[in-house]
C-alpha cells in the first residue's frame, strides 16, 4: 500500500465527517439520535444542556451507576456543555460557538429558538456557511404546530398504529420509538445533502423536518394501497396486506416467521411443508389468488406445521431456501451470533457507571465500522475544554462565568431530578 493510501486509510478511520463541528441543542430522542450518528461518522458534537439537570433523559430509569439507560443509548461520543441560555452571557457564548460550527441542530417547537435569540436567521448572520437543522413534531405551518409532540403522538397521527395490531385487537404503538427516530433519520438525509451543496456554493441551508411528515413518508406501500383502492389498509398482525403466505406461523411449541415474497419462495415453501399440490391449485397459484383465498390457505399451512416444533421448521425452511426466522427477544437479538460477528456491540468505561455495553452504528467504510466510541459525558464535563479551544476563554473568565451561574465546568455526579 502506498504512503498516500495509508494516509487516506488513517484519515478515513477518523470518520468521513472528521473536521465538522456540530452545536447540538436537541434533547430527549428526536435530535440526539441524529447527532449521535453524526458523531459515529466522525463529527465533533458539542451538546448544550440546561444547568442543573441537563437533558431530561438523564433522569429516566433504569440507571447504571447513576447514569440513565436512555441517556447512555443516545449520547455516546458527544461533549457536554452546561449553559444557561436564559442569561445574556449564556446566549453570547452559544452564538459565538455557532459561529465556529458547521451545523446547528435543534428540536424545539417552532419559534422557540427565535425567541431565545438563536434562530436560523440570527445565527446565519454570523456564519453564512452554517447548516441549521430543525426537527419539530409538525412543522411551522401545521394546525398542530404549537402542540407538544412525542413518539406515540406521531405514530397515532401517521396511521401506523391503526395497522400495528392483530385483526380485532386494540391499536398498538410500534415497540421501536420510530416516531422520534424518523425525524432524526430524515434530518440526517437533509444535513448530508446540504453539506454537499455547501461544498459547491459555500452557502448553508435551513433543513426542516417534521416527525409526523417523516412517519407518513415511511408508510411505503401502505399509502399507495389507499390511493389505489380508496380504502385504508386493515390490520393483519404479522401477516402482509398483499402477500400470502407471509408472517408468523404457529408450530408445535411456538412460532416461526415465513416470508414468501416471490413465487419461487412460495413454491419452495409448499414443497417444504409437504403440500406441493397447492402450487397448481387455482386458488393459490398466483399472488392475487392467494390473497383472495387467504382464509382458505392459512388453515392448510397451520395444519401442515402444527405437528413439529420451531427448531424443526427453521432447519427445514432453511434447507428448502425459504426466508425464515425465529422471533427473538431483545436480549436474544443482542446476544445472537450475527451481532457478535459484525462487532455491533462495544464496551466503553464511564467514570460513574463503569463498563457500558453500547450498540455501534451499522455503517461500514472500507470494511470498518465507526471508530471506538467515547462514553456519554457527565453534565458539563467538557465545558471548559470546549470554550478554551473554540472561543479562547481563559481560566479566570471561565471561573467568573461559573460563579455567576452562566455555565458549569463541573464533572461531578449528575444531579437527578425528583421523578415525581
Amino acid at each position: 500500500m502506498s504512503d498516500s493510501q495509508s494516509d487516506h486509510r488513517a484519515e478515513a478511520r477518523k470518520g468521513p465527517l472528521a473536521g465538522l463541528r456540530v452545536l447540538d441543542f436537541s434533547r430527549i430522542l428526536s435530535g440526539p439520535y441524529a447527532s449521535m450518528v453524526l458523531a459515529d461518522l466522525g463529527a465533533e458534537i458539542i451538546k448544550i444542556e440546561p444547568m442543573g439537570g441537563g437533558d431530561d433523559t438523564r433522569n429516566f430509569p433504569p440507571f447504571q451507576g447513576g447514569l440513565s439507560h436512555y441517556y447512555i443509548a443516545l449520547n455516546r461520543s458527544k461533549k457536554s456543555i452546561a449553559l444557561d441560555l436564559k442569561s445574556e452571557d449564556g446566549l453570547r457564548i452559544a452564538r459565538q460557538l455557532a459561529a465556529t460550527c458547521d451545523i446547528v441542530l435543534e428540536n424545539f417547537r417552532p419559534g422557540v429558538m427565535d425567541r431565545l435569540g438563536l434562530g436560523y436567521e440570527t445565527l446565519r448572520a454570523g456564519n453564512e456557511r452554517l447548516i441549521y437543522a430543525s426537527i419539530t413534531g409538525f412543522g411551522a405551518n401545521s394546525p398542530h404546530s404549537d402542540k407538544p409532540a412525542f413518539d406515540i403522538v406521531a405514530q397515532a397521527l401517521s396511521g401506523v398504529m391503526s395497522v400495528n395490531r392483530e385483526p380485532g385487537q386494540a391499536p398498538n404503538k410500534l415497540g421501536l420509538p420510530l416516531g422520534d427516530m424518523a425525524g432524526s433519520i430524515f434530518s440526517l438525509f437533509g444535513l448530508l445533502a446540504a453539506l454537499h451543496e455547501r461544498n459547491v456554493t459555500g452557502q448553508g441551508r435551513h433543513v426542516e423536518v417534521a416527525m409526523l411528515d417523516s412517519m407518513i413518508a415511511l408508510q411505503g406501500y401502505l399509502s399507495q394501497i389507499y390511493f389505489v383502492s380508496g380504502e385504508s389498509p386493515q390490520p393483519v398482525g404479522t401477516q402482509h396486506p398483499s402477500i400470502v403466505p407471509y408472517g408468523a406461523f404457529p408450530t408445535a411449541d411456538g412460532h416461526v416467521i415465513v416470508a414468501c415474497l416471490t413465487e419461487r419462495f412460495w413454491h419452495n415453501f409448499a414443497r417444504c411443508i409437504g403440500r406441493a399440490d397447492l402450487i397448481d391449485d387455482p386458488r393459490f397459484a398466483a399472488y392475487e389468488a392467494r390473497l383472495a383465498n387467504r382464509g382458505a390457505l392459512e388453515p392448510l399451512i397451520h395444519a401442515a406445521m402444527a405437528g413439529e416444533g420451531t427448531e424443526h421448521w427453521l432447519s427445514r425452511l432453511t434447507e428448502f431456501d425459504v426466508p425464515n426466522a425465529p422471533i427473538l427477544s431483545i436480549g436474544e437479538a443482542l446476544e445472537q451470533e450475527h451481532v457478535a460477528a459484525h462487532g455491533l456491540i462495544e464496551e466503553v468505561t464511564h467514570p460513574e457507571a463503569g463498563p457500558l455495553r453500547l450498540v455501534r452504528g451499522p455503517i461500514l467504510f472500507d470494511g470498518e465500522g465507526p471508530s471506538p466510541a467515547s462514553p456519554p459525558s457527565l453534565l458539563g464535563a467538557d465545558t471548559g475544554e470546549v470554550l478554551r479551544e473554540a472561543l479562547g476563554l481563559g481560566e479566570a473568565e471561565l471561573r467568573a462565568l461559573e460563579a455567576r451561574g452562566v455555565l458549569s465546568c463541573g464533572a461531578g455526579p449528575t444531579p437527578r431530578r425528583d421523578a415525581g
